[in-house]
């Protein structure tokens, strides 16, 4: 019997072009991805294991496979995305980097042999996929016994204060709101997926950061910058007119500004672990016994200035 397709919700090419516009300019928009990656850092650094071959996927223009070099100089790190622009840039910085898409990790060109890396690694880019449990099951193949995964995705909940503010913003003018920023997994369904991928001794947590803004619209500039504005397989038949982008900055403000007249954008990251089986590991617990924990929240502030046009 043939094997159902995952729904295609993303159009991969689509993300491409973004990441490929983005590139040169990443440097300036890469606090999220700076952030998550020294997130997992953190994390590896908890770990008592020497790891002597990773994998960095999603690798944007190599953020984390350099802090990857810095904590560990003798490991070889690969990475990957699957934008050529983002690509070139980790390359030109030292990085070891292919083309390989997240979906494809053991099928693509430049795909890894089975078993090949003792960690793999991946920041702010696995809610872009398809098929996650598709590209949880191959990371888990890529990696050997007691291999270690660590990654961290953008999960549900994230920027709620723009989901609202657009919607009401649609609603009001034009009558209703169309899907405008990417449906993102929950924290139990990443648990539930790094156990069907096959991994020991799985852990999920969850980490809220803030960022304060000056305007709505610098968000939209920070979003369009680190390519993580929605590209839909089947983008809303209606564009976001100035309209609507202007109504939605009121919205914003009457709704979230604080006493600084700043706007809060609130992103939820899902972190995750999980290990190769080998013999010698500790048993899971019972089925249904597993904890998730809740990381505190941090704030962060930039300032910038509006666009000046409210464009997306």
């Amino acid at each position: 019997m043939a094997t159902k397709s995952p729904p295609q919700i993303f159009d991969r090419a689509r993300l491409r072009a973004r990441r490929n516009r983005a590139a040169a300019r990443f440097s300036e928009y890469d606090f999220l991805k700076r952030y998550m990656s020294n997130q997992i850092i953190e994390r590896l650094s908890d770990t008592a294991h020497t790891f002597r071959n990773a994998l960095d996927l999603g690798c944007h223009t190599g953020t984390l496979a350099h802090l990857l070099k810095a904590h560990a100089p003798d490991m070889h790190i690969r990475a990957c995305d699957l934008s050529e622009a983002m690509i070139r840039q980790a390359s030109a910085e030292g990085i070891e980097a292919v083309i390989l898409d997240e979906e494809a990790i053991l099928t693509g060109p430049n795909a890894p042999g089975q078993g090949e890396f003792d960690l793999v690694t991946s920041a702010l880019s696995l809610h872009w996929a398809n098929d996650l449990p598709g590209a949880l099951a191959q990371i888990r193949a890529s990696l050997q016994p007691d291999g270690l995964f660590l990654g961290a995705l953008l999960g549900a909940g994230t920027l709620p204060e723009l989901r609202y503010a657009l919607s009401e913003a649609e609603s009001e003018l034009v009558g209703g709101a169309g899907a405008r920023l990417s449906p993102l997994p929950r924290l139990q369904d990443i648990a539930s997926l790094m156990q069907r991928a096959g991994f020991a001794l799985p852990v999920v947590d969850l980490d809220k950061l803030t960022v304060h803004y000056s305007s709505p619209f610098k968000l939209l500039d920070d979003l369009g910058g680190m390519a993580e504005r929605a590209s839909f397989a089947a983008p809303a038949s209606r564009g976001l007119s100035r309209r609507i982008l202007a109504r939605m900055a009121e919205i914003y403000f009457e709704e979230f500004a604080d006493e600084r007249g700043k706007v809060p954008a609130t992103f939820n990251i899902i972190h995750m672990s999980g290990w190769a089986p080998a013999p010698h590991q500790p048993q899971p617990k019972r089925r249904g016994s597993a904890t998730i924990s809740l990381a505190e929240g941090i704030a962060k502030t930039r300032d910038a200035a509006p666009l000046p046009d409210g464009s997306t």
